[in-house]
């Protein structure tokens, strides 16, 4: 089977791609998911959120997306068929009372069965930004190589993304995608892992388009897996990851939340009533990728 990101062409269960692992044989126990989520840098959990809870959140977006005029008229609404030249859009923010469409959404990643989880992960009590990333990817679309510490590093590093597909998202409609051992590439760690989007106003912060060059050049394996309605997957600040093409007509709906102990320095442009977000980042001419890979030497 062939998997499709950005311009390449990667063989499932070749050296450049494989399989993710679930980690739901351990899920009762705190000590052996810390453990697992230490050797392979995440967490896959099948199941996590009730079916129902998530297809909710989805018709809310999706209702969003067809007053939008982004859906084609001529199919269902939650069939979510992608209307003639419409692009993916970002739904991000804090919650919003006045917003009936996204109330299931804050309802399913702010839950007691979410947060309860993060406090036994993390041993202690968990917090969430107030600032969310709710997303529809349009056809064609991808997402870069990257670290999410160069987009929230100001706080604490122990902060983890967990990634929510809204609806089932086979191979072809894009699931996320992640590097295999790249919390442990040093010198990417300590060069593009120190960056921070606002302060150094790079371009998009990917470290790179191509999956094949990160494996050929700095190591580790892309991985992917088709997801369902009610799977997530966590991973902290240092994990490579990216997405699948979306090769489909139809959206992929998902969001990307982040958790971390209430008791630790938080990036104060993710939280509040109304958080700032990224203030300076892309306000100037930004500097391209390229050539801060030259300055880092890597």
């Amino acid at each position: 089977m062939k998997i499709h990101i950005g311009q390449a062409e990667l063989e499932m269960g070749s050296k450049y791609m494989t399989e993710l692992r679930s980690a739901n044989d351990i899920l009762d126990n705190a000590e052996a998911l810390r453990e697992r989520l230490e050797e392979d840098g995440y967490l896959l959990i099948r199941g996590f959120h009730k079916r129902e809870d998530v297809m909710k959140a989805r018709g809310g977006i999706l209702n969003k997306l067809n007053g939008m005029g982004r859906l084609d008229p001529e199919f269902p609404i939650e069939d979510g068929v992608i209307a003639a030249g419409s692009k993916g859009v970002m739904f991000g923010g804090a919650a919003n009372d006045e917003d009936p469409d996204m109330q299931g959404f804050y309802n399913l990643v702010n839950s007691s069965n979410v947060m309860g989880f993060f406090d036994r992960l993390l041993g202690g009590e968990s917090m969430t930004y107030d600032y969310k990333w709710p997303r529809a990817v349009g056809n064609g679309d991808f997402t870069g190589a990257h670290y999410d510490i160069v987009y929230m590093g100001r706080g604490t590093k122990q902060v983890y993304t967990m990634w929510t597909p809204l609806g089932d998202v086979p191979y072809e409609q894009g699931p996320l995608a992640i590097c295999l051992g790249s919390q442990h590439f040093d010198k990417m760690r300590s060069t593009y892992g120190q960056m921070d989007v606002d302060r150094d106003n790079i371009e998009l912060g990917w470290i790179s388009k191509d999956p094949v060059e990160c494996v050929e050049k700095f190591g580790g394996q892309w991985a992917t897996t088709p997801f369902e309605a009610g799977d997530m997957i966590i991973f902290g600040m240092f994990l490579l990851h990216g997405s699948v093409n979306n090769m489909t007509n139809r959206y992929r709906l998902s969001s990307d939340t982040r958790y971390q102990l209430k008791s630790e320095p938080v990036d104060e442009r993710w939280v509040g009533v109304k958080p700032k977000g990224h203030y300076a980042w892309g306000k100037e001419k930004s500097k391209s990728i390229e050539e801060a890979r030259k300055e880092w030497n890597i």
